[in-house]
């Protein structure tokens, strides 16, 4: 693991090397393993137009590199630029016709624009010509991934592990194809394999400390990342998720402690400031949490969770105004959080700016229809307007978003009652005791003069088990 960290070290010296260069429009040799592995730190990092533009610098120096102009033709395809990318291979191929790489290629292509069996066919090809190469199976469990055949996908992935456990990205991608398919916790067995084979393995110990978060048994998933840790103390990544372990835990102080070793010494990432601000928050140290936060966001203007944590704190200290600001800045910078725009909703109601908490609510509606907060907030600030008639249509469009969810049928058949009209009321009522019978008492809670009413009482009877 020592050598990974050393590796990847000098990755990042090597891609600095090139950024420079870059900038000051000066002409510097690298080496083409240099140039490879620059290639593979941008398309990693999914950044493909500095991906493309070191391709460029790299044939600029070896132009007779088949090896160069693959990388050229992958990346022009994971930029979407399918029709050179084709040119591109085609080129190769009569070069090097033999060239495994000519048929992953293609296969990466068609994966892109979205011919699943097309792509399947090149990299099973490309497996008959290099059947030990782990990057060609990753690519085939990519390729079933994409067509939504999580079963396949897992399969190759694993073939790919067998060949090379470091490959972080294809752990992740078979994590998520068993959970997907519901089949991870039948799968554990394949990662405890790796460290019965190797018990001296941080890498082996770090997945599969993985594998037991993902089915939530937090006990082995700390002894996994322990064992990861003792291995190789600078294991970053597993401090980082040991003291995810600690968060599902709720053990928020020992989550800190970790969550400060999941980074080089004095170089904190915004990532970790932010997670070590939740976990005081969640202990209700206010000035810790938002030191933290803040820290996030200095590093990167753009970490809309910590601005959304700032808010937090300021709405839990009823300093409204001031976490609206943190709310819209989070939303701002992601617009597809609920929990971001029902958040502000709220402050925004707190504060009586009903017409700006209408439409936050609007909008987590549209972001998230199946979260039911959402509708029944919205549809309570209709109500206590006065707007019956608003908010029994209000709900009505969320119970056809949400047929299956019975407190929306009983909220819409308490604003019915509330306007009087009883028989469409009792429907309603109907559907939401067939629903789910135990959640009745919702209507008294909502309005506890209900429950004089003989009619209503006798109904709810007819479904009382």
């Amino acid at each position: 693991m020592n050598e990974n960290f050393e590796e990847r070290d000098e990755v990042q010296a090597t891609v600095r090397r090139f950024e420079q260069m870059v900038a000051s429009n000066e002409s510097v040799f690298f080496d083409l393993a240099e140039f490879e592995s620059i290639i593979d730190h941008y398309t990693s990092n999914t950044e493909y137009a500095k991906a493309l533009q070191a391709c460029e610098a790299a044939i600029a120096q070896y132009p007779f590199s088949t090896e160069l102009l693959i990388d050229r033709a992958q990346v022009l395809a994971m930029k979407g630029e399918y029709g050179e990318a084709a040119t591109q291979i085609e080129a190769v191929a009569l070069l090097d016709p033999d060239n495994p790489d000519v048929a992953v290629t293609r296969g990466i292509i068609a994966t892109q624009r979205g011919d699943f069996s097309t792509a399947v066919e090149f990299f099973l090809g490309a497996v008959e010509r290099a059947p030990d190469r782990d990057d060609i199976f990753f690519n085939l469990g990519l390729a079933y991934q994409s067509w939504q055949k999580y079963k396949s996908a897992a399969k190759y992935y694993k073939q790919s592990l067998r060949l090379n456990s470091d490959n972080d990205v294809a752990v992740q991608e078979l994590l998520y194809c068993l959970e997907v398919s519901e089949r991870l916790e039948a799968n554990l067995e394949f990662f405890r394999r790796f460290t019965d084979e190797d018990p001296y393995s941080a890498i082996a110990w770090y997945n599969l400390g993985q594998a037991y978060y993902r089915v939530a048994d937090y006990e082995k998933a700390v002894s996994a990342f322990e064992y990861a840790i003792l291995i190789d103390n600078k294991f970053y990544d597993a401090h980082g998720y040991l003291a995810s372990t600690y968060v599902s835990q709720e053990k928020y102080q020992a989550a800190i402690e970790e969550f400060t070793l999941s980074y080089e010494k004095d170089q904190p990432t915004a990532e970790a400031l932010c997670n070590i601000g939740e976990c005081y928050e969640k202990l209700e140290n206010w000035a810790e949490a938002r030191r933290n936060y803040q820290h996030s966001i200095d590093i990167n203007p753009e970490m809309d969770e910590a601005w959304f944590g700032i808010g937090i704190i300021l709405n839990a200290q009823e300093r409204w105004m001031e976490a609206i600001h943190f709310f819209r800045k989070a939303t701002a910078l992601y617009d597809e959080s609920v929990e971001y725009w029902l958040a502000l909703a709220a402050a925004e109601y707190q504060l009586g700016n009903v017409v700006s908490s209408v439409e936050a609510y609007d909008r987590a509606t549209q972001v998230a229809p199946d979260n039911k907060e959402g509708w029944l907030n919205w549809s309570i600030i209709l109500y206590e307007q006065g707007n019956f008639d608003g908010a029994i249509d209000l709900m009505r469009n969320a119970v056809e978003v949400q047929p299956a969810e019975a407190e929306l049928y009983y909220r819409l058949c308490a604003y019915l009652l509330a306007a009087g009209r009883y028989r469409e009321a009792y429907e309603v009522l109907e559907n939401a005791l067939t629903l789910d019978f135990s959640k009745h008492r919702l209507l008294f809670d909502y309005f506890p003069e209900l429950e004089s009413q003989r009619a209503l009482a006798r109904l709810i009877d007819q479904y009382r088990k």
